[in-house]
């Protein structure tokens, strides 16, 4: 398996970074997960391009997650393809319904097809995929890759998505403050490395990073590592990471 940073930013631009995206890809299986803006630049960026992702999966509905949605429509639209799916948490279709009728242009351009999903297993682009609620200010899913992949999504850190988690060999996780920001809905460092503390992961990638944690880095990885011992780093756009 092969996951791809396409965003691992926030809803305040770095400059640096753009808002969320994720691409994941084993064999001939492409999936894009969360769309945020500058992820289509992203994914021509990373040689994949939008012709070949037809399957979007979200975690939740916020902006900085779907603001590319409709870029990436427009877009396969305009270069012949025929065909997206978008599955994501409860309220995916009412998302789209209303996104469609501000560019009503856009409505039968493409073979749409919208599926809502809950906590619990199913199957999306060919992948095996497990779903668990997280703590934010909307309803968001983390998603598990059987043992290769985990994505928190946005959420505070919690011991129920760190037993979630647990077992992962790569685990992208929401860390989008430093410590000294007064936060919900996020995990600052020491409250992600208390709530990891013991847990058997391979590699942890920290992401959807807002400018606040620019030149902190050091500082939050050292507040991660008081209570959990494993190996954190920071994920960055258009990395590309090999699970096997």
């Amino acid at each position: 398996m092969h996951v791809t940073f396409l965003g691992t930013g926030s809803a305040m631009p770095t400059g640096e970074r753009f808002q969320a995206g994720i691409l994941v890809q084993n064999d001939d299986r492409t999936l894009l997960v969360d769309c945020g803006s500058g992820v289509l630049h992203r994914l021509q960026q990373s040689g994949v391009g939008y012709e070949s992702v037809s399957t979007v999966l979200l975690t939740h509905h916020h902006l900085d997650h779907v603001a590319d949605l409709l870029p990436l429509m427009k877009a396969r639209w305009l270069a012949g393809e025929e065909h997206l799916e978008v599955v994501g948490p409860q309220g995916t279709k009412a998302l789209l319904d209303d996104l469609l009728s501000v560019h009503e242009y856009m409505q039968d351009k493409l073979d749409l097809q919208v599926r809502e999903v809950v906590p619990g297993e199913f199957s999306v682009a060919d992948f095996d995929v497990t779903a668990y609620e997280t703590r934010h200010s909307l309803p968001c899913l983390a998603y598990r890759f059987g043992d290769l992949f985990t994505f928190s999504g946005d959420t505070e850190a919690f011991a129920g998505l760190a037993n979630f988690a647990e077992g992962s060999a790569i685990l992208a996780h929401d860390c989008s403050f430093p410590d000294d920001v007064d936060v919900s809905n996020h995990p600052t460092p020491e409250a992600l490395g208390r709530e990891l503390a013991g847990r058997d992961i391979g590699r942890v990638y920290l992401t959807h990073l807002y400018p606040h944690t620019e030149g902190r880095h050091e500082e939050m990885l050292e507040s991660i590592g008081t209570h959990y011992d494993g190996d954190v780093r920071f994920a960055e756009d258009l990395m590309t990471i090999s699970v096997e």
